[in-house]
């Protein structure tokens, strides 16, 4: 078990990595959701679906 560790190394650290990423962008999503914050960037000009999303008008 310690030499499969050792030779995979690397990949396991990646991936733990990656996980972290993952985690910390969707705990940030959940808080911008609970804050009332919109995850679509609010640039409505360029959407195709502009008033659809969104309750109110930004400017």
């Amino acid at each position: 078990m310690l030499q499969w560790l050792t030779a995979n190394a690397g990949t396991i650290i990646i991936c733990l990595v990656l996980a972290l990423i993952v985690t910390g962008i969707i705990i940030s999503v959940i808080k911008d959701k609970k804050k009332g914050r919109q995850t679509c960037g609010n640039n409505c000009a360029h959407c195709a679906l502009s008033g659809k999303c969104h309750s109110q008008q930004h400017n």
